[in-house]
Formats: structure tokens, C-alpha cells, sequence
């Protein structure tokens, strides 16, 4: 449709990538030192994973652990859902509602290149930032759209995902 705006044009590029096998507190200070609320998960220049202030809330917090002594592996959320960079805005929101998700990986031919929220989103187009908050109560997960949008490797999915 002309004049939508795709993913390419509103997505951040400037992402704070770490291992897997860094401490949950050593990725919150970066996400603290950046202002941000995640952190892409990166094993041999693949993406396998995000953490976010979530999972960190949920799994190591709530569950009264020590943040020094958790890997980020051991809480972060994957398998990996990410999106094209040539997508509409639409689209990217509706894959985030069906898959019960506030942020997106933007991969292009295999290579992650930036990420999008529903921030972003809201900030520039608020009627779907009032359609995501009509779905916001609907916590059902679209099965068939949730496995579609598993980060592949040359069209493999990477084996190193394990779902939580």
C-alpha cells in the first residue's frame, strides 16, 4: 500500500547484544547503562534468544534468585520470533498480539539487523497502538502464526533453540 510505513523505516538498529553465557546481572547493567528493556541473545553470530525486563522479573526475581549467579541462557526467552524488514507496521503489531510479544527481531536474509516494539509502533501510528490495546486482554497465542515466525537458518530452525 503506498505511503505505509514499513518495518525498515521505524525499527532501532542500534542493538545491545550479549551471550548466552553472561550473568542475568551483567545484562541488566547493560540494559540499564542503555536505557533499554532487552537484550538480544547472540551465539556464534546467530541470534538464538531475547532477554527482557520480563523474564528477568519472572524467572529470576519472583523466584528468589540471585541475578550474579543465573545465566542468561538459563531465563531467556526463545525460540527466537523475529520479522522482515519489509513488512508493514499492521503486521508487525498483529504478529506481536498473536504471539502475545512486545518487541521483534528484524532479520533480513538471515542476518539480524534491528528490532521493533510496541512503542515504536504507538509513536507512529496510533491507530494501532489503539488495536493492540484492544488486544491487550486477549492473552491467546496464535499456535500456527507463533511457530511461522521462529528465527530459520537456511531454512532450518537453529538447533540450539529450547523452548522455556
Amino acid at each position: 500500500m503506498v505511503g505505509e510505513i514499513i518495518v525498515k523505516e521505524a525499527m532501532k538498529t542500534n542493538l545491545a547484544i550479549v551471550t548466552p553465557d553472561l550473568s542475568v546481572l551483567e545484562a541488566a547493567k547493560l540494559m540499564k547503562k542503555r536505557k533499554i528493556g532487552n537484550v538480544i541473545v547472540v551465539e556464534k553470530k546467530q541470534p538464538i534468544g531475547i532477554l527482557t525486563e520480563s523474564d528477568i522479573l519472572k524467572k529470576v526475581v519472583a523466584e528468589g534468585n540471585n541475578a550474579r549467579d543465573i545465566l542468561v541462557k538459563d531465563v531467556m526467552s526463545t525460540p527466537l520470533i523475529v520479522i522482515n524488514p519489509y513488512v508493514s507496521l499492521e503486521e508487525a503489531m498483529n504478529t506481536m498480539l498473536k504471539c502475545n510479544i512486545r518487541r521483534l527481531p528484524v532479520c533480513e536474509k538471515g542476518e539480524l539487523i534491528g528490532i521493533i516494539t510496541q512503542k515504536d509502533i504507538s509513536r507512529l501510528s496510533p491507530v494501532l497502538h489503539e488495536i493492540s490495546r484492544e488486544w491487550y486482554d486477549i492473552r491467546v497465542r496464535d499456535e500456527s502464526h507463533y511457530k511461522n515466525r521462529f528465527f530459520l537458518e537456511s531454512a532450518k530452525i537453529v538447533e540450539s533453540f529450547h523452548p522455556i
